[in-house]
This record gives structure tokens, C-alpha cells and sequence, in this order.
């Protein structure tokens, strides 16, 4: 009787354990995402610009995929991947200081990244989203700023 119990104690926690591996795998989906432009202000390229590609997770603190800073001729490309459960919520944050008037931290521009720009399964993004020349001299609505990044 006792070996029939033990047994069964066994292959259920067999079982258990099995079944919490599988769902590991099955559920939480490897997700990578690209994004590229040209950051400008007022027509010229910005060098040294900090951009970040985030998975934006609120009201839990952002998944950053990949930084970066723009090139002397202001363009960038970011890639990076994530494993979640959950489709990712990509986002693309540039801090910079074009037509700040002096105030102090750095103005943040926040653009969401579309789902066709996801890739599942791979650790390299299939489509790349380009952003194009983006003029940071624009003040977006909703534009908010940032000291610490």
C-alpha cells in the first residue's frame, strides 16, 4: 500500500513539474522589433542624441531592449528582443535638448512602434520600422522630460 502511494506521490509531482516546464516554453514567446531614422534640429543632424527601444510595461517599470546614441550625422538603429508571455509593447524614447529655452533635464519624445514591426520566434526583427528625419525641434503634445534615463 505504502509503495502504491508513494508511487503516486511521484508521478504527480512528476507531472507538476513537467507540466510547469512545457507551459515555460509554450507560453512565454522569444519577440524582437527594429527601429531606424535620422534625428534632426531645425535641419541639422543631431550627433550624440540618447534613444532607447523600451517594452513598455505599465504599470510595471519598462523592459529597455536596446540604446543607443545617434551618429554624427544623427541617424540610429536599434534592435533588440524580449520573452514574454504577452504580445511586447514596443516604444522608441529620444532625450534631447533642441529648442529647450534652457529648462533644465532632457525633452523626451515617446513613439510607439506599430505590431506588423514585431517578429516572434526570432531573435533578429524580420521588418525594421523607419522613422524617417524626425525634427525634434517640434513640441509634441504631451511631450514630457527627463533627468535621469
Amino acid at each position: 500500500m505504502m509503495g502504491n502511494l508513494n508511487t503516486l506521490i511521484c508521478s504527480l509531482l512528476f507531472c507538476s513539474i513537467f507540466n510547469r516546464f512545457c507551459n515555460a516554453f509554450v507560453l512565454y514567446r522569444l519577440q524582437s522589433v527594429g527601429v531606424r531614422g535620422v534625428i534632426h534640429c531645425a535641419g541639422r543632424p543631431l550627433p550624440d542624441i540618447h534613444v532607447k527601444l523600451l517594452d513598455d510595461d505599465e504599470p510595471d517599470p519598462d523592459d529597455v531592449l536596446a540604446f543607443g546614441f545617434t551618429n554624427a550625422n544623427g541617424s540610429f538603429f536599434l534592435e533588440g528582443h524580449e520573452t514574454e508571455i504577452t504580445n511586447i509593447d514596443p516604444v522608441l524614447k529620444i532625450f534631447h535638448k533642441c529648442n529647450d529655452k534652457g529648462i533644465p533635464c532632457e525633452r523626451t519624445w515617446r513613439i510607439g512602434v506599430p505590431d506588423k514591426y514585431i517578429t516572434i520566434g526570432e531573435r533578429e526583427p524580420k521588418k525594421v520600422m523607419d522613422v524617417g528625419i524626425l525634427n525634434v525641434e517640434v513640441v509634441l503634445n504631451g511631450e514630457t522630460r527627463d533627468c535621469i534615463h
